[in-house]
């Protein structure tokens, strides 16, 4: 099985059987930062102004917010493009910023302190070196987490196995929304997820493909402010079940759905 070249701060992932995306050489790529956020205001002061310059496009995608979330971002960040959620779901915001986004490269983070956008030029970087997906990972060297209970490590660690399993990857981390991608490979991927589950979709159908996929360490903080909305049980069943929905999906080609291998 191939693998992905390595790069010092990242670890390869053995590539998908099927034909790999074909990725042109980057130039100066437009990148793009999408930003799921719901009842967020308190948060979006620290993270905001901590994107980095090399950004062009920063989209907030307000989950029905009940607080003042969008004229905190709108405030602070006086050039960010605030798209309003169709309906409830990590998965739902996450596509429709997609859909808006107009970069080459595309970044997703999370709203609440517990990522740093300063790393983003790890993952563009990454990008830039050849790389058709980047995801954080919280187990590599120089990673770390303040926010992950024994519960949600103990589920965490479980869905990974299961998944390196499933798809012959070797990824350290699953569950953890900090990922760049090019445009090309979103394209590709025909998402439809809803909820929490669309990080495990993102990196199975990403593998699938055969995208050439990095981990970069990420320390993931404690949120600042406000409660979390993930569920550790019902959204862990919900990606538990999009792993093994995932593990048989195949791309379509010229508008027919693509033949089922055995799994």
């Amino acid at each position: 099985m191939a693998v992905a070249p390595t790069a010092e701060g990242t670890i390869a992932v053995p590539l998908a059987r099927n034909r790999p995306i074909a990725s042109a050489g980057v130039r100066r790529s437009s990148v793009s930062v999408v930003i799921p956020a719901k009842n967020e205001a308190g948060n979006l002061p620290w993270v905001l102004p901590r994107i980095p310059d090399l950004v062009d496009e920063v989209i907030l995608v307000d989950g029905l917010s009940s607080d003042q979330t969008v004229a905190v971002a709108r405030m602070v960040r006086t050039d960010v493009v605030v798209i309003h959620e169709r309906r409830p779901g990590k998965g739902v915001a996450l596509r429709t910023g997609f859909e808006a986004a107009r970069g080459d490269l595309i970044v997703m983070l999370d709203a609440d302190c517990s990522m740093d956008p300063a790393e983003i030029p790890a993952y563009v970087e990454l990008l830039g070196n050849g790389y058709d997906m980047v995801k954080g990972s919280r187990f590599l060297p120089h990673g770390d987490s303040a926010d992950m209970t024994p519960l949600r490590k103990a589920g965490n660690k479980g869905l990974l196995i299961m998944a390196n399993l499933l798809f012959g990857s070797r990824h350290t981390d699953l569950c953890y929304g900090f990922m760049a991608f090019r445009r090309s490979l979103l394209e590709s991927m025909q998402l439809d997820a809803d909820g929490f589950e669309i990080e495990m979709q993102l990196v199975a159908r990403a593998t699938v493909l055969g995208a050439r996929v990095a981990e970069t360490p990420s320390f993931e903080a404690e949120r600042m402010y406000g409660n979390s909305n993930l569920n550790t049980f019902r959204d862990g069943w919900r990606v538990l079940r999009t792993m093994l929905r995932e593990r048989l999906w195949r791309p379509l080609e010229s508008g027919e759905p693509a033949a089922i291998d055995g799994a």
